[in-house]
């Protein structure tokens, strides 16, 4: 199964997979939120995930998707290779985790790979992520982070959280805090770009 929301890239996917042997795409989404639905329809070995999608992020899709769907691996692929971004697949405990730039035979061995059990994680990023620092957030404050970026206020934060609008400022201003951001757009910008988001 293969999700990404740029129809040009997905179809140059699907070409180049239909012409390996043994490898077949049974479904494709454009959206986060359309693939556990169809991986429960098709029930595919391996989900091809991109890290950026509307409706719900390749990341969190992925984490759900082996809470549903355990027996179907998941390959995450990014176009940024950022440390955060990979220490966040792992701990989603994906099987795979890809740059879009790799050559395509590489993206072939990588499925056929994690078909077989086994895992693939591009090199220079496991070691960029080695050496990067780890978030200063805790779980709470991602996710209040998370939900302010997609332009939530504290009041639909609290409401989708399923937490006081006091609790949510607080973990707002203990994120900014930590982050040594000016205020909240800020911090979520800095969280960003360490792929903590």
């Amino acid at each position: 199964m293969l999700a990404e929301d740029m129809h040009m890239v997905r179809g140059a996917l699907v070409a180049l997979l239909a012409g390996e042997n043994g490898l077949e795409v049974v479904a494709e989404v454009d959206r986060g939120d359309a693939i556990i639905p169809t991986a429960l329809e098709h029930r595919p070995d391996v989900a091809v995930i991109d890290v950026d999608l509307p409706g719900v992020d390749g990341l969190t899709a992925a984490a759900e998707l082996r809470r549903r769907l355990p027996e179907c691996r998941t390959l995450v692929l990014t176009a940024l290779g950022r440390p955060g971004t990979l220490q966040r697949a792992l701990a989603a405990r994906v099987s795979g985790y890809l740059l879009k730039d790799e050559p395509p035979h590489q993206l072939a061995k990588a499925i056929r790979h994690i078909a077989h059990g086994g895992r693939v994680i591009d090199p220079e990023l496991a070691l960029a992520s080695w050496e990067s620092d780890v978030s200063p957030l805790t779980v709470r404050e991602t996710g209040v982070l998370r939900h302010a970026a997609s332009g939530a206020d504290p009041a639909e934060i609290a409401r989708r959280m399923s937490l006081s609008t006091g609790t949510v400022r607080n973990y707002l201003t203990s994120a900014v805090t930590k982050l040594h951001a000016r205020n909240r757009l800020d911090a979520v910008r800095l969280a960003e770009q360490a792929g903590w988001l």
